[in-house]
């Protein structure tokens, strides 16, 4: 099986990837780092796609995400909302993961099953918003899982068989959520290699009536 997963330098991807591995898939790993890949240029992601070492595609992961970087931290309220900040959170967290559907779905298998999964956050569905704020990050995964549901009708069209979900990992200790743990319940940090393997079973489990669908770790619909 011939996967390919963005964002395996580290945390979720990178055990993502190594779980695959163990599983005697083919992994093609994609980052900055390892692959030159760049979420916020569209270049670079033509680029890598155009690299892929497959004929054909039966897996693509898209473990990304940008919650505070270099400056960038969760608006509280709506004083703290900035331009700037905001087009780096939808940028990140949303166009770039669109422009990554755009160049490398077309290298999906058009027989059998495939599996899409891109990385949102529980915090992105509208209806399970009950305490405001993280204003940017809320809303550029919100717009994830739309470009998600529409990509899924989409590819539909020329490949029935394929899946394509956003899924939430759960709060897992990674740097991206270390500042913010203090108020996460015990029992419900995860180890970036714990959240792979619910992610994998999760993903596994789906069949093409599930896509466009938004699902937890635990393989329950999230509401939009």
């Amino acid at each position: 099986m011939n996967t390919i997963v963005i964002g395996a330098s580290g945390g979720i991807g990178a055990a993502l990837a190594g779980q695959l591995e163990a599983r005697g898939e083919t992994v093609h790993r994609l980052s900055r780092r390892d692959g030159g890949i760049d979420l916020a240029d569209e270049a670079s992601i033509r680029a890598a796609a155009a690299s892929v070492p497959f004929e054909a595609l039966d897996r693509l992961i898209v473990a990304t995400g940008m919650l505070h970087h270099e400056g960038i931290k969760p608006e509280r309220s709506l004083r703290d909302l900035d331009a700037g900040q905001l087009q780096r959170s939808f940028l990140v967290n949303a166009i770039g993961p669109a422009l990554v559907l755009r160049h490398f779905t077309p290298l999906l298998r058009k027989d059998g099953v495939t599996r899409t999964a891109l990385l949102s956050a529980r915090v992105g569905s509208i209806a399970d918003n009950r305490l405001g704020g993280w204003y940017g990050y809320r809303a550029s995964k919100a717009a994830l899982n739309q470009f998600v549901r529409s990509a899924a009708i989409e590819i539909a069209r020329t490949r029935p068989q394929a899946v394509v979900v956003a899924l939430h990992p759960g709060t897992v200790d990674t740097a991206m959520s270390r500042p913010f743990q203090a108020n996460v319940a015990p029992g419900k940090l995860f180890t970036p290699d714990h959240s792979a393997e619910r992610l994998l079973a999760v993903l596994d489990g789906l069949g093409p009536k599930d896509s466009g669908g938004f699902f937890d770790w635990k393989g329950e619909a999230i509401p939009f």
